[in-house]
């Protein structure tokens, strides 16, 4: 396959997605807009390494990655919180339009993304990654660059803290798996 076509097959297919997983990131929507752009800057410049196989994996490690290095770039004039709060599906304005339905009903998915703003970014990524977004094991390894151990490890810990929130907060340990 070309790879400028396949360039151009990845955009179509994830600026949504990764439009969202950079406002969850970042907390803003134009902040988001500009990562998403320098993502696919990114990927033009390095799509040599890109692996028809490991697309969507590949495309979220680059946009990750484009959101540290703004997060460090930040952190050297001021302080800056990783997330102001996650997004409200139904009420996002955006360029890309609506993501797809909740997982969580209305209600219980905005508390959780109150809690979720508690959490350390790598805990906030895999968990987005894979409740949101439905990354398998494999694709979260490639994307967050872990082993498989790490990955399943890091998960645990993640639901754990969250429940843990959840429960200081009075809710039911259920709810929040």
């Amino acid at each position: 396959m070309n790879k400028r076509y396949a360039l151009d097959e990845l955009y179509r297919r994830y600026v949504k997605s990764l439009y969202f997983y950079l406002y969850k990131l970042c907390g803003s929507a134009s902040l988001a807009e500009d990562l998403t752009q320098e993502t696919f800057v990114r990927a033009t410049i390095h799509i040599h390494t890109y692996k028809d196989e490991e697309a969507r994996a590949w495309l979220f490690k680059v946009a990750r990655n484009v959101y540290l290095d703004e997060w460090r770039k930040q952190q050297r004039y001021r302080k800056i919180p990783f997330l102001s709060s996650f997004i409200k599906r139904e009420d996002s304005i955006s360029p890309y339009g609506l993501p797809e339905k909740s997982l969580l009903e209305k209600e219980l998915a905005q508390q959780l993304e109150d809690l979720l703003q508690y959490l350390p970014e790598n805990y906030r990524s895999i968990i987005y990654l894979r409740e949101y977004e439905q990354f398998s094991y494999a694709e979260i390894m490639d994307a967050l660059q872990m082993s498989e151990d790490q990955v399943k490890v890091t998960l645990h810990r993640a639901r754990k803290r969250l429940a843990g929130l959840a429960m200081q907060k009075g809710w039911d340990y259920d709810r929040v798996e």
